[in-house]
């Protein structure tokens, strides 16, 4: 008996290994994939030191943090949760579709399921569009994308991080872009928004050229709490760089809401403030 129990164990804690592994070198990535896996995991191996550990992997994730509060409280919740990701999503799908037009150019960067989905589904049902996005470096999240969106049939061009002024402006053979849609990995309680770095960048030149910026994201993103922006490790910028090079990799940054039309989640299209006001009542 002890060594079937100790059998089990083993087997448990390399599950778990494998989930943390995954979260922490984003070989998981999307803020409700990691969520998922955490749910997973938790569900393995449902304590406190689960539980701290999981938070630690990706500070700046407060769905992951809402998912496992609520499982806590009680392990019949995953079900429940399970069927949230799917009913926000597709209320989320309903509501891009009504914003996408035939023959829009899209620009995204990074990863986010949320976009991804919303997009397919706006290709299923009819829409003709093109995406642009970003590489998305050091670790370049965003081939993901473009491979995903690719594969649905959705015409896609990638270029790097640095390039998105010319695509906006239509410039050396691009096509002027009119929308912005970015995912999030929090939403703050003033409206604000975190998201992959250079974010903010993009937004910013986007409100110069007066294109609208969407935040693609399920309303369970909401932090009430402080969000620690991730620094991540220098080696993914510069792996073995000569001595005496200081390199620094923050991976995310704050999207301030003046640059941010609107954000769409669950709870509908809806200004930052007004994003804020619903979502209180919910929770």
């Amino acid at each position: 008996m002890n060594k079937k129990n100790g059998g089990n164990n083993k087997a448990v804690k390399k599950k778990l290994e494998r989930i943390y592994k995954g979260i922490k070198e984003i070989k998981i990535q999307g803020a409700s994939n990691i969520a998922r896996a955490a749910l997973y995991a938790y569900s393995l191996s449902p304590n406190a030191e689960t539980k701290k550990k999981l938070f630690s992997l990706r500070p700046t994730e407060p769905m992951l943090i809402n998912v496992l509060h609520d499982l806590d409280k009680n392990l019949e919740n995953k079900e429940k949760i399970l069927m949230h990701f799917l009913l926000a999503q597709n209320k989320i799908n309903n509501y891009v579709l009504k914003i996408i037009k035939n023959n829009d150019v899209i620009f995204t960067h990074c990863h986010s399921t949320n976009v991804i989905k919303s997009l397919i589904n706006a290709k299923k049902y009819g829409k003709k569009f093109q995406v642009y996005n970003t590489e998305t470096r050091p670790l370049f999240q965003g081939r993901k994308t473009a491979s995903e969106l690719s594969k649905a049939g959705i015409k896609v061009t990638s270029l790097i991080d640095s390039a998105v002024e010319v695509a906006i402006e239509g410039e050396q053979g691009f096509k002027k872009i009119n929308k912005i849609f970015l995912g999030s990995d929090a939403i703050l309680p003033n409206g604000d928004i975190i998201n992959k770095i250079g974010s903010e960048m993009y937004a910013q030149i986007a409100k110069t050229h007066k294109i609208p910026v969407y935040i693609i994201a399920d309303s369970w993103k909401f932090s009430k709490n402080n969000i620690k922006l991730e620094q991540r490790s220098f080696n993914e910028v510069w792996d073995k760089s000569p001595k005496n090079i200081k390199i620094k990799n923050p991976a995310f940054e704050k999207v301030d809401k003046k640059y941010i039309t609107a954000i769409v989640s669950e709870l509908g299209i809806l200004k930052p403030e007004e994003f804020v006001r619903k979502v209180k009542k919910t929770i």
